[in-house]
């Protein structure tokens, strides 16, 4: 049972000088319920520590930590799951490999994406992107609330929207079908992430008309 409700994507880019680490601790004390290491531009060896770093502080806490793209990265780690874009390792291989107790996610960019991802056995969907953004450059053009609506009427599997989403659009994203939603600069680049987290929780559990509980804990 898995809540992706509220997902925390990393960019020690935008964390203001602080470490990972420091952002990820107060963003899981406001609430964050998933949390994905990205990182872009470091070495591998610096990429497996830092997720090392977090896997020890996150163990226990009930909150998975998933590394995007790199299955390496993932089980030299000990992490929870993996995230997979269109262009990265394809899901058969990274099942194979990692095994059935992995989590593995999938970004999709369209509907088809996500009836392939999950005839292909993904765990959860990365509905992407949702909104424009200036996060992340490489982006599809954005499904909008619409795209939601479309993939949730014809997916069964957990929905995390990505991309431009903030407190003011957080609750619209889970009323369109979402299960979660993924966040970066709204938690990372905030002057307090703890304070960020807490009141971007208390906006998708308003946002979620279904009732309290968010539909991915049905996984």
């Amino acid at each position: 049972m898995i809540d992706f409700s509220l997902y925390l994507v990393t960019d020690r880019t935008l964390s203001l000088g602080r470490t990972t680490c420091e952002v990820v601790r107060a963003a899981v004390a406001g609430g964050v319920t998933a949390v994905q290491l990205r990182e872009k531009h470091c070495t591998t060896r610096e990429f497996v520590a830092e997720a090392r770093l977090l896997a020890e502080m996150l163990r226990g806490s009930g909150v998975p930590l998933i590394i995007n793209d790199r299955l390496d990265v993932a089980l030299a780690a000990g992490a929870d799951g993996l995230h997979l874009g269109q262009k990265d390792m394809h899901i058969a291989d990274a099942r194979r490999i990692a095994g059935p107790g992995m989590i593995i996610g999938v970004s999709a960019e369209s509907l088809d994406d996500a009836l392939r991802a999950e005839e292909e056995g993904a765990d959860y969907i990365g509905i992407s992107p949702v909104f424009a953004t200036n996060t992340k450059k490489d982006t599809a053009e954005p499904l909008g609330l619409a795209g939601i609506r479309l993939i949730r009427e014809r997916v069964r599997l957990p929905l995390v929207g990505i991309g431009g989403i903030n407190i003011g659009n957080a609750a619209q994203v889970m009323d369109a079908g979402a299960d979660g939603v993924a966040v970066v600069s709204a938690i990372v680049a905030a002057s307090c992430p703890e304070t960020a987290a807490a009141a971007l929780k208390q906006r998708i559990y308003r946002g979620n008309s279904s009732g309290l509980v968010p539909a991915s804990q049905g996984m």
